[in-house]
């Protein structure tokens, strides 16, 4: 088994051209600085922070084979987790995950507790070398889940980006005993802004929280006189912290520049009001890297690529 020096990233499908944009590498002329197994892509050097990726593959290596029983005694002799990105080898790739313990990639039901157990990340990229990090950036396999489907109750689709955030916050405080965030609740004040037509109210809703949901439009019928609903018509953002008071969560998936999103953020962190947030960074076109950068910047801050989202990424910050 040979450690690779640098990292590499398994990036979002369909949006591969933002992870290139965002290391301010052009893809067609990386030459050596960057190697291409299938979809991800392996740099030699540290490039700084990427957010553009379903996971990071921290700690890299390669191990050469002969038989499939080998391969699995290399891999098991890690860790037990490991999630298998195809790249190359198919038939061979899925006779060694035969082999290796089962990794339940069906939806979750939500809410659901992520097991505190590494996952790893591994492919064939020929008949006999494994690309791998026992190491990665997200706790689920391949850096993605899914929620078993409501077609019936929640307004919109939304509700599954919220899951899924949420699911993340839930892993981020079992891995972290110093952050004091508790997860929404029956005790929970939340606002959510740009709340029409109402997919992550009726998640907070379904949790017990006490919502005050702010949108120009009205939520979906069903939910406009809910007990622990309170709707505001108004443009969120011209709303002040001191208007709403003091908030154990704030939630936001207005669609909005990227800048305006992070001014409004700043307005309740300077208030002091709230030190819990989800906000969904929405993209106008081409991402904005500085703006994301900033709001990394902000302690206890998370930036993920969640399953559900499109062009955008979603901010969690636990206080």
């Amino acid at each position: 088994m040979k450690t690779l020096p640098g990292i590499a990233w398994l990036p979002v499908q369909d949006y591969q051209k933002n992870l290139f944009d965002e290391i301010a590498v052009d893809p067609a002329l990386c030459g050596s600085k960057l190697s291409n197994y299938g979809d991800i892509v392996y740099s030699k050097e540290n490039l700084g922070q990427v957010f553009w990726c379903r996971t990071v593959l921290e700690k890299p290596f390669i191990a050469e084979f002969q038989t499939i029983r080998e391969a699995s005694d290399i891999l098991r002799g890690i860790q037990r987790n490991w999630a298998h990105y195809p790249v190359a080898a198919f038939r061979r790739a899925e006779l060694l995950k035969e082999k290796l313990p089962f990794i339940n990639e069906k939806p979750r039901r939500f809410p659901y507790t992520v097991p505190l157990s590494p996952m790893g990340i591994w492919s064939l990229i020929d008949e006999n070398t494994i690309f791998a990090s026992a190491v990665t950036s997200s706790p689920f396999p391949c850096g993605e889940i899914r929620f078993e489907e409501d077609h019936v109750n929640p307004p919109s689709r939304a509700y599954q980006k919220l899951y899924e955030a949420l699911t993340w916050v839930s892993w981020l405080k079992s891995t972290n005993a110093s952050l004091s965030a508790s997860f929404p609740g029956p005790t929970s004040r939340c606002v959510d802004a740009g709340a029409c037509p109402g997919g992550w109210t009726w998640v907070l809703n379904f949790l017990g929280a006490q919502i005050t949901a702010i949108d120009r439009s009205e939520l979906d019928p069903r939910l406009m006189n809910k007990p622990g609903i309170t709707f505001v018509k108004h443009d969120a953002f011209t709303l002040k912290p001191a208007d709403l008071g003091q908030q154990d969560w704030v939630f936001s998936d207005v669609i909005c520049y990227p800048a305006r999103l992070l001014e409004w953020v700043q307005e309740w962190l300077e208030s002091g009001l709230c030190k819990n947030f989800v906000c969904t960074i929405k993209m106008q076109g081409v991402p904005d890297h500085v703006t994301t950068r900033a709001f990394a910047a902000i302690p206890g801050s998370r930036i993920v690529h969640l399953t559900a989202n499109k062009n955008e990424l979603t901010w969690i910050r636990c206080g």
